[in-house]
């Protein structure tokens, strides 16, 4: 059973807008708080959604000035644990690597290849902190959105797919894409990881909705198309993701019950994770991230 239930929902404005519409004014609050890792990505908007607490935060920022591997990840997740945050819901743009995940189609994503560099992956810099991490995204989750997903008539929804997130900003050359597909990969993105890593160290549930806007570079493109109209397809196919996404996440939040009664095993993850003698770990550093593992030292 799940004591607390709180949903954070992160996406592009296009997805906050629409959710907004239906949240309750009276009880709406906006967070922009300073966490040990700086500030999130913008304002943190809270409310309650058909009943269900919810936290919405824009992972590119107001405008969309974050490329991905300036996004604060750890500001962000940091930031909705200590709002009070059990479940992130995450959306994000991909390309696809397969040739039956059309664009406009929504993936619930199952796995992760890491294809990132330089950016930071964990919390806990002064401790050996080694959480499991062979199943990413959260079953509980995954078999909620499922079940909304039967309520969409007419879109197609892919109940899994490998997400290979890749450093960016600029785009994969066509041998990499081929690379990608010959690893199993069925999506391209460029800002799941670390984000669910990190979900994962903060002991919230973690579900991803890929929104494919195209077949990335390994599918050559149809004779005598130019780049202005192939911008516009992606950003169509943008559109129309979006809007199957907001349409999936409004039919989830109008029955959580599931997870309110189904435990995410996300939320144990600390309990056999922390490595290091906890006696011999700096007692600033364990006040410091309180937020995250302050009950593995009670």
């Amino acid at each position: 059973m799940q004591d607390k239930l709180m949903i954070g929902i992160i996406g592009g404005s296009g997805l906050g807008e629409a959710l907004l519409d239906g949240i309750d004014p009276r009880g709406v609050k906006n967070h922009l708080p300073e966490t040990p890792f700086g500030r999130p990505s913008g304002q943190i908007v809270t409310g309650q959604y058909e009943g269900v607490e919810i936290a919405l935060l824009q992972r590119h920022g107001d405008g969309h000035v974050l490329n991905p591997a300036a996004v604060p990840y750890r500001a962000n997740m940091y930031a909705l644990r200590a709002l009070g945050v059990t479940h992130v819901l995450a959306s994000g743009a991909t390309g696809s690597l397969r040739e039956n995940i059309h664009p406009g189609e929504l993936v619930l994503v199952d796995q992760f290849i890491d294809r990132t560099q330089g950016r930071a992956r964990t919390f806990y810099e002064h401790a050996a902190v080694h959480v499991e991490f062979s199943e990413p995204t959260c079953p509980v989750m995954r078999e909620w959105l499922l079940g909304a997903a039967t309520s969409l008539s007419g879109q197609t929804v892919h109940e899994r797919g490998t997400y290979v997130c890749m450093e960016g900003p600029a785009f994969s050359t066509r041998a990499e894409s081929e690379l990608h597909r010959q690893w199993g990969a069925d999506l391209i993105g460029m800002t799941a990881l670390p984000e669910a890593k990190l979900a994962r160290e903060a002991a919230m549930a973690y579900a991803l909705v890929a929104l494919p806007t195209d077949y990335d570079c390994w599918r050559p493109h149809e004779p005598g198309r130019d780049a202005q109209s192939l911008l516009m397809e992606i950003i169509g196919n943008l559109q129309k993701a979006t809007q199957a996404s907001v349409r999936l996440i409004r039919a989830a939040l109008a029955d959580v019950s599931i997870l309110r009664g189904n435990r995410s095993p996300a939320h144990d993850a600390l309990k056999l994770a922390i490595w290091s003698n906890k006696d011999r770990i700096d007692r600033n550093e364990i006040e410091r991230l309180r937020v995250l593992w302050g009950r593995e030292f009670e």
